[in-house]
């Protein structure tokens, strides 16, 4: 049986009854358990000790981020929009001035610039001639007859010193050259006036400027009665009557400066107001604003077009569409206030633009508004403000 004990380890021997037998693998198992129950009781330490030390997380790490926006206070423009009618600032009808008859020539056209006094068109003037060169003739009679007097008169006063004709004779002598002279004055003044109506048959443009319409035609019979052949704009300028409401004519001034678009063009011109309508229309309550204009071929007399009309400036906060609310109570932003805390402001809006909106009241423009996603908002919340630059509306759209 030696053999036997002989095979088992020294620790590996049967134990006796009565005796615990040492293990070599009891003993490691022990140790592995010790240590990992220690590894255990530290991580839990550390874990504590971490916890015990972290603080807690503030609210501002979760507060949603908004942007604000402080508007100040800028120098607006006060823009009124109307619409109206083109038209010749000072338009001319242009008739027949003198006696009338058959239009012999017609010498212009439509949109053709002409000068001051420049004809227009002819009348025939066959029987004014004919009368004219009558009374030319009845003038050199005239002043043939004041000749003979005149001659007479001088004879008369070598012979008179002689005492061959009485100082009676001189003096009728004298009468009858004086007669003569004056004869010869009416005989001229007929003719200059015949002249004078020969000349109104041909009919002239009173000022320089553009013609607009032609109503006359060769052949065709005028008078004085025939009304208006040609219609003419004084110097080509043109104006824009603009129809504005009573509320809005008391905001606009002469020298207002102003822009005119025409229908069915994108292209603005540039004009001032130089008329101002002093009465009001007791009917459509509305009274008209006229904007002068230069003379463009787009302006044309009748056409109807948009105007844009600056009424003067104004300090108020400016204000892009996305940061105004408005309900059952009226129009309102959101600010927030010195504590981050988002506060509901009332305002009052005035004229809407491209460049903005401007608010007439409840803003001093250094207020911390929130431009955008006010919807999603309410008054009391506390947020973390990001303060962006004070831009235009326009540049707002297209960021």
């Amino acid at each position: 049986m030696d053999y036997e004990t002989g095979s088992l380890g020294h620790d590996e021997r049967l134990a006796l009854p009565g005796e615990a037998a040492p293990s070599r693998r009891g003993r490691r198992i022990v140790i592995g358990a010790l240590v990992l129950i220690v590894l255990l009781a530290l991580g839990w330490w550390m874990f504590a000790a971490g916890k015990k030390d972290a603080k807690p997380a503030g609210p501002t790490e979760q507060l949603p981020s908004v942007s604000v926006v402080v508007p100040g206070r800028k120098a607006i423009d006060r823009t009124v929009s109307a619409t109206g009618t083109l038209a010749a600032k000072r338009e001319m009808p242009v008739g027949v001035a003198g006696e009338g008859g058959m239009i012999t020539r017609v010498l212009v056209e439509p949109g053709q610039w002409v000068g001051a006094g420049q004809v227009l068109a002819t009348i025939d003037r066959s029987v004014q001639v004919q009368t004219a060169q009558s009374l030319a003739a009845q003038v050199s009679v005239s002043q043939s007859d004041q000749s003979i007097a005149q001659a007479e008169l001088d004879r008369a006063k070598q012979l008179v010193d002689r005492g061959f004709i009485s100082k009676a004779d001189l003096q009728r002598l004298t009468a009858t050259r004086d007669a003569a002279a004056a004869r010869v004055r009416v005989a001229q003044a007929s003719w200059r006036e015949a002249n004078a109506r020969t000349g109104r048959l041909d009919i002239r443009a009173p000022a320089a400027g553009l013609v607009l319409t032609r109503q006359a035609e060769p052949g065709q019979i005028v008078s004085s009665g025939s009304g208006m052949l040609f219609r003419m704009a004084m110097d080509g300028q043109m104006e824009m009557r603009a129809q504005l409401s009573e509320a809005d004519l008391a905001g606009i001034h002469v020298g207002a400066r102003a822009t005119v678009t025409p229908v069915g063009s994108d292209q603005g011109y540039q004009g001032q107001v130089w008329q101002v309508s002093p009465v009001i229309d007791p009917q459509t309550r509305q009274g008209i604003a006229r904007i002068a204009l230069t003379y463009n071929p787009s302006l044309r007399p009748g056409g109807f077009a948009a105007s844009t009309i600056v009424g003067g400036t104004a300090m108020a906060p400016l204000l892009p569409d996305s940061a105004l609310q408005s309900d059952d109570k009226g129009s309102f932003v959101y600010i927030v206030g010195a504590d981050n805390k988002v506060e509901r402001r009332n305002i009052q809006i005035g004229q809407v633009s491209d460049a903005g909106v401007i608010v007439r009241g409840g803003l001093a423009g250094n207020e911390r508004v929130v431009l955008s996603a006010g919807g999603f908002l309410a008054p009391g919340q506390k947020v973390k403000p990001v303060i962006k630059a004070a831009v235009a509306a326009a540049d707002l759209k297209a960021s």
